[in-house]
């Protein structure tokens, strides 16, 4: 029996670690397709409004927010997530596209670009 419940175990552990694994190589392809939006101009062209410190970013962004201390700013990361899927909620004049209630970007799109911005 003994011997069972140590199987068991190192068998769910070993599960455990190769979802982590995964989970780590799932985060960076949807870290790295959020960059790919958020500095492409015909998808979400986020950096020709807001400022990153990202050596890719070109572009001035000066009309919106830059984005730093996006974890200080947005502890919970849904919050930030709404705020892309539609500014105007917080904000009836911004200047931002409301990008998913006017579908410009599709849902896994927003979750990538939250992914990428959140890392700053």
């Amino acid at each position: 029996m003994r011997k069972l419940k140590t199987l068991l175990c190192a068998t769910g552990l070993l599960a455990m670690l190769s979802a982590g694994s995964a989970q780590a190589a799932g985060q960076e392809e949807m870290i790295e397709m959020g960059k790919a939006v958020y500095l492409n101009k015909s998808r979400g062209n986020c950096v020709s409004c807001h400022q990153i410190n990202d050596p890719d970013a070109t572009q001035a962004g000066n009309q919106g927010p830059p984005i730093v201390a996006m974890k200080q700013r947005f502890p919970d990361k849904a919050v930030l997530r709404a705020q892309v899927w539609d500014a105007t909620v917080n904000n009836p004049i911004t200047i931002m596209p409301p990008l998913g209630k006017h579908w410009i970007l599709s849902e896994a799109e927003i979750d990538a670009v939250v992914e990428y911005v959140y890392q700053f």
